[in-house]
């Protein structure tokens, strides 16, 4: 028998195939069958939708980091909330999160689309590492994080025109580019030494990665650092074939203790120097004459500084002639009118024992004899299209700047240096000025493509390497293994923290902590511009030159330029006692620390809290300072004041006046007398 069943388009189908009668017995069996997969479907059924009532889950975990859809949070070891950032440009999708097969944490979705974000732990011993990357998939799409103090205290980023340690933020700043810049010039800039790396008295660090298109702002009042990635309206470029989306990763390092995590992140993430410069730097002074001439220079001007140098029995390693040697910026040649008889003058300045550094800077101005051939040559940062050299202002007229990123930029400026050298036999070395990013155009076109601006510092910092043992820079960025020493930032002749005596030790520390640590704490005194000196005289006060030079003697190098004989015979001779006792004293210990940067990276000027690690009182101290773990330095740096307050860590310690402090907590020294003519410093010593 056959059955016919209802066809398809085509009708009914009339080939079909027989079947066979249902035994009556078998029905029920059957029949328990339909209803059991009837069962199950509706089983099925019933849990996706249990599933899908559930709540979705609003916490995710990575060993100790929770995270959430607004951002997450970092534990330590006991529980206590170490590290917070919020995301402030979309929030995650939690559902979109998976772990996958190399225990990577996993999500594809934020409220605003698709995007590529992951967290990666790393284990290091005693340190937990998390890598987080943000990357949105469509263009002009910011990605903005908030990451909170946290009640702790953070050190680091770069130099700032006032300078405070720990780092003290103040009113509101949207994002904008971090990039070097001079805040001398512009005090609202990031400073000539940066780098993206921040560290926490919590035991906590972060560093930006270098692809990032990095953007810093920060609120006072919700005590936070907004971290930005984007391309729009900014001078970072996506790398070559790229699409221009934006991507904010980074690392949060967890330790046991902020110097332990510190030297976790300077042995993994920095570059070292590879050699030690001269020890001559170390041990005596550079003397400038750029705060006393200016440019009002002349070859008999510097003849008599260097006299005078030795008739008032100075040492010298390197004297610095600073600025107007030459007609015009951007020649590489004395001026006759001034400089009758260069080769004359080398003759005797070497004739007397001096070494010659010669101020050099990246700019050719439009009036130089050599503007026309860097324009022919195309050796100059170029306007966008390329067609064009772009002029720039800078504070000694208008000029193009090399493009350090043109090996033919780089061969032309390094032959004009060594021809000086060769023509004038006295030149050693140089001192590089300027350098950041801030002096190129807001858009510019290099030879190499340049995604992050600051890579153009980095570049003109390689340009000194030859002269490493002698030479001297003020701009670095990635910038430590050019093995030269690096000075802050010019210095008004004031007491306060905006570029002024106070400034001195937080810059020192700050620029330390980013890995720079063959350090020039610039000009003793200040740089005596006009309305910016205190009490508005022609010379830096005279207590604060005294205070100035007591401090500098601490320091790994100290550099003269306002002579102690502009003063009197009193502060001539407190000058020769503290460029003697900087000599016998700090100078050796210096050399050996400066020996151990090579491998580890760590700083020669120290914190408090680096032998102190778990005191909030240390956190706070900008003030006083260590010289490797055993000599600690507590200067005078207010106006007309004998004594001051004094911090000593547990230890044993003697002072310079022969007194002995044997203590098991933390000692609180008030008003500890220091005459004029003294620093205080503290030497621990192994006990008895």
């Amino acid at each position: 028998m056959y059955q016919v069943v209802p066809g398809g388009a085509g009708g009914t189908i009339t080939d079909a195939t027989p079947i066979k009668k249902i035994n009556k017995d078998a029905r029920p069996v059957v029949a328990a069958g339909v209803l059991g997969v009837v069962l199950v479907i509706a089983a099925v059924t019933a849990w996706c939708y249990y599933i899908a009532s559930l709540p979705k889950p609003d916490l995710l975990r990575a060993e100790m980091l929770e995270l959430n859809k607004d951002g997450f949070v970092i534990r330590n070891q006991a529980g206590a909330i170490v590290f917070k950032m919020a995301f402030r440009s979309g929030t995650l999708d939690l559902d979109s999160c998976y772990k996958d097969d190399n225990d990577i944490l996993r999500c594809s979705r934020s409220n605003d689309g698709k995007l590529n974000f992951f967290i990666q732990t790393v284990f290091v011993k005693t340190v937990t590492c998390y890598r987080l990357r943000w990357e949105e998939l469509e263009s002009d799409r910011p990605v903005d994080h908030a990451m909170s103090y946290n009640g702790s205290h953070w050190y680091g980023g770069a130099e700032s025109a006032v300078q405070h340690w720990p780092i003290t933020i103040s009113g509101q700043q949207e994002p904008k580019p971090f990039v070097t810049g001079d805040v001398y010039a512009n005090r609202n800039e990031s400073g000539s030494i940066l780098e993206r790396y921040w560290l926490s008295s919590n035991a906590t660090a972060i560093k930006i990665n270098d692809s990032v298109p990095f953007h810093l702002g920060w609120n006072d009042t919700e005590k936070t650092f907004y971290f930005q990635a984007r391309y729009h309206d900014s001078p970072y470029r996506p790398h070559l074939g790229k699409p221009p989306y934006a991507e904010l990763s980074y690392r949060v390092c967890v330790g046991s203790d902020v110097g332990s995590i510190h030297k976790y992140m300077v042995r993994r993430y920095f570059n070292k120097p590879y050699k030690v410069p001269s020890n001559v730097m170390f041990r005596h002074p550079i003397w400038s004459t750029w705060a006393l001439h200016k440019t009002d220079i002349n070859q008999n001007k510097l003849l008599e500084y260097a006299a005078n140098i030795r008739k008032h029995g100075f040492n010298c390693s390197l004297l610095q002639l600073d600025d107007r040697y030459a007609r015009r910026y951007g020649d590489f040649d004395f001026d006759p009118e001034t400089f009758p008889n260069a080769t004359g003058m080398f003759q005797q300045l070497k004739a007397d024992g001096f070494l010659v550094s010669l101020w050099t800077h990246p700019f050719v101005n439009y009036d130089s004899v050599n503007f026309g051939t860097v324009v022919e040559k195309g050796l100059l940062v170029r306007e966008p299209t390329g067609n064009l050299p772009a002029l720039v202002r800078w504070w000694n007229g208008i000029g193009g700047i090399l493009d350090f990123t043109n090996p033919e930029a780089r061969n032309w400026y390094t032959s004009q240096l060594r021809s000086l050298r060769s023509r004038y036999q006295g030149i050693t070395s140089f001192k590089f000025d300027a350098g950041e990013t801030s002096y190129l155009p807001w858009k510019f076109r290099t030879h190499a493509h340049l995604s992050d601006p600051s890579s153009f510092t980095r570049r003109y910092t390689e340009i000194a390497m030859p002269y490493n043992e002698w030479a001297e820079l003020r701009s670095g960025y990635q910038s430590q293994n050019i093995s030269c020493f690096f000075r802050i930032i010019d210095r008004d002749s004031v007491w306060g923290y905006e570029l002024g005596l106070k400034s001195l030790i937080p810059s020192v520390l700050t620029i330390s902590i980013l890995g720079y640590q063959f350090i020039l704490p610039d000009m003793i005194g200040g740089n005596a511009y006009p309305n910016r000196t205190y009490g508005g005289m022609a010379l830096p006060d005279r207590e604060l030159y005294i205070r100035w030079l007591e401090l500098s003697a601490f320091m790994p190098a100290m550099q003269f330029s306002i002579p102690p004989w502009a003063y009197d015979n009193e502060v001539v001779q407190i000058a020769q006692r503290f460029t003697k006792l900087h000599e016998t004293l700090v100078a050796p210990r210096v050399l050996e620390l400066a020996s151990e940067v090579l491998a580890t990276g760590d700083p020669i000027i120290r914190p408090v809290w680096w032998i102190a690690t778990t005191d909030e009182t240390a956190y706070k101290i900008d003030s006083q300072f260590l010289i490797g773990d055993d000599l600690m330095v507590a200067p005078v740096l207010e106006p007309g004041k004998q004594e001051r307050d004094i911090y000593l860590p547990p230890g044993h310690w003697v002072s310079y006046k022969g007194e002995r402090y044997d203590n098991k907590e933390p000692l609180h020294l008030t008003d500890y007398p220091v005459d004029l003519d003294e620093i205080a410093y503290f030497e621990w010593i192994a006990k008895a």
